[in-house]
């Protein structure tokens, strides 16, 4: 079974920070593309970032840019978006994706089961 997990959401005051881990099993990770999307009340699920599957290269939206970082450690099957300068219009739930194509192209063909982010004002 494929499982991504995440973990490192929470409440945060504007302008700090958090690191958001997502741990992948049942799959070839370097198969993979990884990404992160997140979803605010109210509004559709959208793209925050992806990686590719050797993490030499990333891509971001626009609103997160310069802000959020994406890596990924493929020893521990493991990926990380590191969040700075939060916004309260960064309140969402996050949640991993993996997808052997591009997370971009096409829906992700995996999951994770999301992690809260609370940015106060």
């Amino acid at each position: 079974q494929v499982q991504l997990v995440e973990s490192g959401g929470g409440l945060v005051q504007a302008g700090g920070s958090l690191r958001l881990s997502c741990a992948a099993s049942g799959l070839t990770f370097t198969n993979y593309y990884m990404g992160w999307f997140r979803q605010a009340p109210g509004k559709e699920r959208e793209f925050v970032a992806v990686i590719s599957k050797s993490g030499g290269d990333t891509y971001y939206a626009d609103s997160v840019k310069g802000r959020f970082t994406f890596s990924r450690d493929n020893a521990k099957n493991t990926v990380y978006l590191q969040m700075n300068s939060l916004k309260p219009e960064d309140t969402a739930v996050y949640y991993c994706a993996a997808d052997r194509v591009s997370v971009i192209i096409r829906t992700p063909e995996y999951w994770g089961q999301g992690t809260q982010v609370t940015v106060s004002s």
